[in-house]
C-alpha cells in the first residue's frame, strides 16, 4: 500500500496496547488500560497469526525467519505488541493461534490449498476454521521443467548491453543504501525481450519463495477485471455490480468499475491510504465493511488512494460470477500464465482480499509484467482485451497531488521520474515493485522487506538498469 497513515480511530487504542508491554522502572505504575486496548491487542494477534500462517504454509519459511524478518519494521503501533503474544503452530491442521486475551479464544489463521490463509473473526474458535470456503485443486502444481515462461527451462538469456554494469546495478539494490537508506531488498529480476537477463536474491530467499504482494495485489485485481472483460463477464465502463448498492435511490449505484480501479469513486474512507486493518488482521469481511462507506465527493472528481475501491471492484466481480466460480477464477488466469506459486487469499467468508493479500514469487511477478509487456497476449492467445495495457496506464480522471500519476491500478512514470514516457508500475508496501517499460521491452521486479520508515527508489533503480541495457535498434 502506498500510504502508511495510521487509522486515526485505532491509533489511541493501539498506542495504549503498546504501553502495556513496556517495562516499568522503580515503583512507577502503568496507566490503566482503556476499553479499546483488547481490540488493539486482537489486531496485533491477528497480524501475527496471518503472517506466520502464510509465511509457514504458503512461502515455506520457518517460524524464526518470519518472526525475525516479517514481523519487524511494520506499523509502529503494532510492532512493540507482537513479540509478547505467544503463537501456537499446528503443522498437521495448518493453523496458527495467537493468544491475546484471557476471556476470548486466540486469534486463528487457517491455511487451505490454493487459497492460502484466512484469518478468523475475533472471538471465533477452531470450529469456525473448518467452515471457511475451500477450493479443490485445479490441475497440477508447478511444472518447472516446461519452457519459459510457463516453466523455468530456458528462462535466462545474455543481456543486450553491458552485463558487468547490469550486475553491478542489481547488486547495489541489496546494499541497503544506494536506492534508499535502510531498504531491504530480497529479490530482483530484470527481463529484456521476455527473458531473464539478471536475477539475484538475498540470503533466505530464492526463486520459489513467495512474499506478500501488499498493494501489487491491486494491479493483479485490475488484471483480473481485464480478464473478465475479455471473457465478456464485466464492462468496467458500466456501474459496478455491487449488490449492497442496488437499493432504489442509492447514489453509489452509479459508481463504475473503472472509477473504482482509478481510485476516483468519491467514497469516504476512515484514513488517508485507507489501511483497512479490520479486514486485513481483524477478521472482518469485505462484504461486512467495504460496501458501507458513503459518498463524500462526486465520482471522478477526486483522487483518494483506497483499499476499499479495489475490494469493491472485486466484490462486484464476485456478484457477477457467483461464489463458486469466483473462488477458482483468479487461478484460471494464474495457471494460464504459469504463475503456479501465486496464492490469492480470502477472508473467512470467501471474499478475495485482492487489495493486498496475495503471496507470490519474483518469477511469477516477472511473468505478470511480461503479460503487460506483450500487450495482454500470451503464447499466441489474447488474455486481456486489446488495448488493456494502454488503458491501465492512461491517466484518466483526477490524479495524485504529487509524485507519479495513476492509471487503473498502476502507477504512472515517465520523464519527470527520469524514465521513458509510458513507463508504469505495480507497487506495494514494504517495497514491492513490478516496473514495465514498454518502449524498451523491459520489466524490472524488485521485492523487499523495507520498514515503514524506508522507501526504495524504484525510479532511480530502473533508470540505472536501463542505462546498462542496449535500446532496441541501437548498434544496428
Amino acid at each position: 500500500m502506498r500510504a502508511n497513515a495510521i487509522d486515526r480511530r485505532l491509533a489511541p487504542a493501539l498506542a495504549a496496547a503498546a504501553l502495556l508491554l513496556l517495562p516499568t522502572t522503580g515503583t512507577a505504575q502503568q496507566p490503566p488500560a482503556p476499553e479499546q486496548a483488547p481490540y488493539a491487542r486482537a489486531l496485533a494477534a491477528g497480524y501475527k497469526a496471518a503472517f506466520l500462517c502464510s509465511g509457514l504454509f504458503v512461502a515455506g519459511r520457518t517460524q524464526a525467519q518470519v518472526e525475525a524478518e516479517e514481523l519487524v519494521g511494520i506499523y509502529p503501533e503494532l510492532e512493540p505488541v507482537i513479540p509478547a503474544l505467544a503463537a501456537k503452530v499446528d503443522s498437521a491442521a495448518k493453523t496458527v493461534s495467537v493468544a491475546f486475551d484471557d476471556a476470548l479464544p486466540p486469534r486463528i489463521a487457517v491455511w487451505r490449498p490454493l487459497l492460502g490463509c484466512a484469518t478468523l473473526p475475533i472471538g471465533a474458535d477452531a470450529a469456525t476454521g473448518r467452515k471457511v470456503p475451500r477450493l479443490t485443486t485445479l490441475g497440477g502444481g508447478p511444472q518447472d521443467n516446461r519452457p519459459w515462461p510457463m516453466g523455468d527451462m530456458g528462462a535466462g538469456a545474455p543481456a543486450h548491453g553491458d552485463e558487468a554494469a547490469l550486475d553491478k546495478a542489481v547488486a547495489a539494490a541489496f546494499d541497503r543504501q544506494s536506492y534508499g537508506a535502510d531498504t531491504d531488498t530480497t529479490a530482483v529480476i530484470v527481463l529484456q525481450d521476455g527473458r531473464i537477463v539478471a536475477e539475484q536474491y538475498r540470503d533466505g530467499f530464492g526463486k520459489n519463495i513467495a512474499q506478500r504482494t501488499w498493494s501489487v495485489g491491486k494491479s493483479l485485481a485490475g488484471t483480473l477485471i481485464g480478464r473478465a472483460a475479455q471473457d465478456g463477464l464485466i464492462d468496467p465502463a458500466t456501474p459496478a455490480p455491487v449488490p449492497e448498492w442496488q437499493a432504489p435511490g442509492d447514489p453509489r449505484a452509479a459508481i463504475t468499475t473503472d472509477m473504482l480501479l482509478r481510485m476516483a469513486s468519491g467514497l469516504h474512507s476512515d484514513s488517508a491510504g485507507n489501511r483497512t486493518d479490520a479486514l486485513y488482521f481483524g477478521g472482518t469481511t469485505v462484504t461486512e465493511q467495504a460496501p458501507g462507506w458513503p459518498l463524500e465527493a462526486a465520482p471522478m472528481q477526486r483522487f483518494r488512494y483506497a483499499n476499499n475501491d479495489i475490494l469493491l471492484a472485486i466484490r462486484g466481480l464476485r456478484a457477477r460470477l457467483g461464489d463458486a466460480r469466483m473462488l477458482s477464477y483468479p487461478y484460471t488466469l494464474f495457471q494460464r500464465l504459469g504463475m503456479t506459486r501465486t496464492v490469492a487469499e480470502t477472508d473467512w467468508q470467501g471474499n478475495f482480499i485482492l487489495s493486498s493479500q496475495v503471496w507470490t514469487t519474483a518469477r511469477d511477478l516477472a511473468r505478470f509484467g511480461l503479460l503487460y509487456a506483450q500487450d495482454g497476449m500470451w503464447q499466441g492467445e489474447r488474455l486481456l482485451p486489446e488495448g488493456w495495457a494502454a488503458y491501465v496506464r492512461k491517466p484518466a480522471g483526477p490524479q495524485p497531488a504529487e509524485g507519479p500519476g495513476y492509471g487503473a491500478t498502476f502507477w504512472l512514470f515517465g520523464e519527470a521520474q527520469g524514465l521513458p514516457a509510458g513507463s508504469y508500475a505495480a507497487q506495494g508496501n514494504r517495497g514491492q515493485y513490478v516496473m514495465i517499460v514498454p518502449d524498451r521491452n523491459i520489466v524490472v521486479v524488485r521485492l523487499g522487506l523495507d520498514s515503514t520508515r524506508a522507501r526504495f527508489a524504484i525510479d532511480r533503480f530502473t533508470a540505472a538498469i536501463l542505462a546498462t541495457l542496449q535500446a532496441p535498434g541501437a548498434g544496428e
